[in-house]
């Protein structure tokens, strides 16, 4: 059930009565109304469809009429009475009513329901305030339902339903706009999941995790030019924040634009080429793409304008543990007597060294962190400093 893009096409009945006539027709299609509700909480499905069925008739008089198409009461119930055949039709499985339905019978009701929100008279606001969250309780409950089945299209549109329901009277439901978002992109549709991830990603719903999400299905539906706008965009008010700046960076990598990703961060050290926690983000980021020297230096770049920069510390020690010991494994897959050998396990030594002093300040901060005291043991026993070694490890089993 599509509740979206679809054209309003209502023809207006041609009535030739007396405005008491119509004043009538809105009394008739209240009590119709109210007969299939009541019908439908004893889940009397035919009887509800009929009542429902005649509330429409007498309504739909009342909408074509001069008198009382304006009305703030004829605007709720045809809102109220449209979105009731749906759900009398869903309650009941009768997809073959659901079909003899009009198409534009969604977009009607929201149209009815929003106009007559918005007039000046307040008589019949909460009746229109009620009609939406009783029908956004049953379509939410649909949409999880269709998630749960994995039918993410159908749950997306459902979703944005709510949505739609939401906004006649001008709330906007950013977890619901958020879970039709999520379901697009399940569903592969990617350009309709980043605008909702965009629009929500506005109103600063998530920090800044909309707008990395909203800027990478743009990237995943190919539309570069609006990823790098939207991270532009966010950045503005978070410019040291690290997943914008590595969304940044592999929208260009996607775009085969190397350079770029290179120039997005020298763009973004340039604009605070004092700001330690940029650095760091940086140094996180070469990390995460494989640049062990750039990171190494990123790092180092942090710890040069923060020297107690206790996260700088951490990161710097395990990336270089990591590059360390992937130099390790580099040689042991050698061939045996290969000349390298020794080339690369002293680059490894060399690099298990250069570990040893951001974690050595860090454990200065941190002295009862078992973790890093089990590194410094294993480093200084790879490197055969026995006693730092045992030193270390008697720390550690302390704990």
């Amino acid at each position: 059930m599509k509740l979206k893009n679809i054209s309003l096409a209502l023809g207006v009945l041609a009535i030739s009565t007396m405005a008491f006539g119509q004043k009538k027709n809105e009394t008739s299609a209240a009590l119709e109304r109210q007969k299939a509700y009541g019908f439908l909480m004893k889940q009397d499905y035919e009887n509800a469809k009929a009542s429902m069925l005649s509330a429409k008739d007498f309504v739909e008089k009342a909408a074509a009429h001069e008198d009382t198409k304006n009305s703030q009461k004829t605007l709720w119930l045809k809102g109220d009475i449209y979105l009731g055949l749906v759900s009398i039709a869903m309650q009941s499985q009768d997809m073959a009513f659901l079909q003899e339905l009009d198409s534009t019978i969604m977009e009607d009701a929201l149209a009815a329901l929003d106009k007559g929100y918005h007039m000046d008279s307040k008589k019949y606001k909460d009746d229109i305030e009620e009609t939406v969250q009783m029908n956004v309780g049953s379509l939410n409950g649909m949409a999880s339902m269709l998630y749960e089945a994995e039918q993410f299209e159908p749950a997306a549109e459902a979703y944005d339903g709510v949505a739609e329901l939401y906004s006649t009277i001008d709330v906007l439901d950013t977890a619901i706009i958020f879970n039709s978002a999520l379901c697009f992109e399940k569903a592969e549709k990617y350009q309709e999941a980043a605008e909702r991830y965009e629009k929500i990603a506005k109103v600063g719903y998530r920090g800044t995790t909309s707008a990395v999400l909203a800027s990478s299905a743009y990237r995943k539906a190919g539309d570069f030019d609006k990823a790098k706008a939207v991270i532009a965009e966010a950045r503005k008010s978070n410019p040291t924040d690290r997943e914008l700046l590595l969304e940044s960076v592999n929208t260009s990598l996607a775009e085969g634009d190397a350079e770029g990703a290179q120039s997005a961060l020298d763009a973004a050290i340039a604009t605070d080429p004092n700001n330690k926690q940029l650095h760091y983000a940086i140094g996180t980021i070469y990390t995460d793409l494989g640049k062990n020297e750039e990171a190494e230096k990123a790092f180092q770049k942090a710890l040069e304008i923060d020297p107690d920069y206790v996260e700088a510390q951490y990161n710097l020690g395990a990336h270089l543990v990591t590059w360390a010991g992937d130099l390790r494994t580099e040689a042991n897959q050698l061939k045996l007597n290969d000349p390298n050998y020794d080339k690369i396990i002293k680059q490894s030594d060399d690099t298990y060294k250069r570990a040893l002093v951001p974690l050595e300040k860090y454990i200065q901060a941190y002295p009862e962190d078992k973790a890093v005291l089990n590194i410094l043991f294993q480093i200084n026993k790879n490197l055969k400093n026995t006693e730092k070694a045992m030193e270390y490890k008697k720390r550690m089993d302390a704990l």
